[in-house]
């Protein structure tokens, strides 16, 4: 089971300082997770300029030029966001017992180490 999915708040803790030009200490939502590279694409964080080759669309509209978009990051760069106290935790996991249309399942649960408040 993953630790970071889509949609999960999470802070940049590794990198270089705001004051240098960095990302270290940033909080976003993951937009995007790539699997195969260990990378996630978070909102806001990793910036970076794209050039775009300028063509025409099917309506005769130029397209292309500069523009900026989010960049991936290592996952081993960013922590996900207890909910409670709004600072970096680890991730932990446990299995319970749900029941559900009369139904038992064991599930497993991802819950914040420190608060061990259900994520």
């Amino acid at each position: 089971m993953a630790k970071i999915k889509k949609g999960d708040l999470v802070q940049v803790i590794s990198g270089a300082k705001p004051e240098r030009g960095g990302d270290r200490g940033k909080q976003g939502k993951v937009l995007e997770i790539l699997v195969e590279q260990n990378r996630v694409i978070v909102e806001g964080v990793n910036y970076v300029t794209k050039h775009n080759r300028v063509g025409q669309s099917q309506r005769g509209t130029k397209t292309g030029g500069i523009e900026t978009m989010e960049a991936p990051i290592h996952i081993s760069n960013v922590a996900l966001v207890d909910p409670e106290t709004k600072k970096p935790t680890r991730v932990g996991h446990k299995v319970e017992e749900k029941t559900k249309d009369g139904v038992k399942r064991t599930v497993r649960v991802r819950y914040a180490k420190k608060s061990g408040k259900d994520l």
